[in-house]
């Protein structure tokens, strides 16, 4: 991405198309890592994804694969427009007289774009989560009626994302937004530091010769695998940060206190196998979700945007 100057409009309106496209791609995959993740021991409903997206379709019609889809859809643009500039913005400030990065500036740069998304990345995951997993709850009160009690501030039937945000803005202000904040920084920074570098050198070796850009397949491939390795690595703690925004709960299920509270009950309860919970489902939403995001940015559309805005005279 610093093969070209790009204006910061124009990054912009690259990260938003990107997001757009891509989260209304995979949606229903990330549905169902998040259900797959939240469930514990005792009260698992679902067995595999693809059980999971049959059972939704089944009690909740298609279209309750894109439960919270309207929240990422509203946030996904800043969030993704902040990411990609951020990185372009460090790993510019980072160059030597426009000398290729070493890895550790690389991943210096990766390391500021993860930590300025989270300021819309952690409400957006909140609001996104409760949405998500009404579902999955609402399931275990049916075929389980003793497993469920209520395990927040937000006890709505159907609520949506703007009832869910009066709910925790009353009851904690706006740290209920930001609940879990410390697990989304330890989740996104380092996959900005495995991702950004890690696509920056997959991409160069598809160059022609070594200069110009490299073709959008290449940059569309080199995000996929980017994205999916990054995504399986920090697993993990997307685990733990599921479970620690989930307000709602079954009765048989474990509540925590902080991340240190979830990692030591899940070794305890499930075992060291429960972080790789949805790491395939993950995989499969992250990487075509970047490679669309590099192959948008590549190919210019918000510059093709921006050009075809009327230019005021001065």
């Amino acid at each position: 991405m610093a093969d070209k100057q790009i204006s910061l409009p124009a990054k912009l309106i690259n990260g938003g198309v990107a997001g757009l496209i891509g989260v209304t791609c995979v949606f229903p995959i990330d549905l169902a890592k998040t259900r797959l993740q939240n469930q514990q021991n005792g009260c698992r409903l679902y067995t595999s994804l693809s059980d999971c997206l049959i059972k939704t379709i089944r009690s909740e019609g298609y279209f309750g694969m894109y439960r919270g889809a309207a929240v990422n859809l509203t946030l996904v643009t800043p969030e993704k427009a902040i990411k990609l500039a951020a990185n372009d913005f460090f790993r510019f400030h980072l160059s030597k007289d426009g000398q290729k990065l070493t890895l550790l500036r690389e991943m210096l740069a990766g390391c500021g774009a993860g930590t300025c998304q989270v300021i819309v990345t952690t409400p957006m995951e909140m609001l996104k989560i409760q949405l998500q997993d009404a579902g999955r709850i609402a399931a275990q009160r049916k075929l389980m009626p003793q497993a469920v009690t209520p395990g927040g501030p937000v006890e709505l039937k159907s609520p949506t994302a703007m009832q869910l945000t009066r709910e925790l803005l009353k009851e904690k202000g706006i740290a209920g937004l930001y609940k879990g904040l410390g697990a989304t920084l330890l989740r996104d920074v380092p996959f900005s530091v495995i991702y950004f570098p890690l696509f920056a050198n997959l991409n160069n070796l598809g160059k022609k010769g070594g200069e110009g850009p490299a073709p959008f397949y290449v940059s569309f491939l080199s995000g996929c695998a980017a994205g999916s390795t990054a995504a399986v690595a920090v697993n993990p703690v997307d685990v733990i940060k599921t479970r620690l925004q989930s307000l709602t709960r079954g009765s048989q299920e474990d509540t925590y206190s902080g991340v240190t509270d979830c990692i030591r009950k899940i070794l305890r309860n499930e075992g060291p196998t429960a972080f790789l919970k949805g790491a395939y489902c993950r995989a499969l939403v992250i990487a075509p979700l970047f490679g669309i995001a590099q192959v948008v940015y590549f190919l210019g559309v918000g510059e093709y945007i921006l050009s075809c805005l009327p230019k005021q005279n001065n």
